[in-house]
């Protein structure tokens, strides 16, 4: 029993999740590059709003976690729209060269993974939802 690693107890549900996680991650690496961008007025700007996308990925994902699993999906598209606003946001940089090509690179293979475990896991939602759903009605039938 010494040698089991004891996994952290968490209270909330979506710390739980790598996907939760994984969005961490990306909002730390936009922040990062905001620090490393020169000092211009729009460059701020747009990484405010750069950052404001990439932290509403997490936060749609937390606040749908503590909801019913079709509400639970529906936040989870809304987190796969601000995926979708942060690939705008990264080909936005890259074009006014505020993002180099091997940085552009990194944020949309991040985001392609993103976007690849938010499907998975409506779909994971989905499916559980259609049992239930299957439950249900035959437990009306019997009755």
């Amino acid at each position: 029993m010494e040698n089991e690693q004891e996994r952290p107890v968490t209270f909330f549900r979506f710390e739980d999740l790598r996907i939760y996680h994984k969005s961490l991650e990306y909002i730390e690496w936009v922040y990062s590059m905001s620090k490393n961008s020169k000092d211009d007025q729009f460059v701020q700007f747009f990484f405010e709003r750069f950052i404001n996308s990439a932290t509403n990925i997490a936060t749609n994902i937390a606040e749908g976690s503590s909801r019913n699993k079709s509400q639970f999906i529906y936040y989870l598209k809304m987190a796969k729209s601000s995926v979708r606003e942060c690939v705008v946001l990264s080909t936005i940089a890259q074009d006014r060269k505020i993002l180099n090509a091997d940085q552009f690179d990194h944020s949309k293979n991040y985001l392609m993974e993103m976007t690849k475990m938010i499907g998975a896991l409506i779909g994971s939602l989905q499916r559980s939802v259609k049992v239930g759903e299957q439950q249900s009605e035959d437990e009306d039938e019997i009755d």
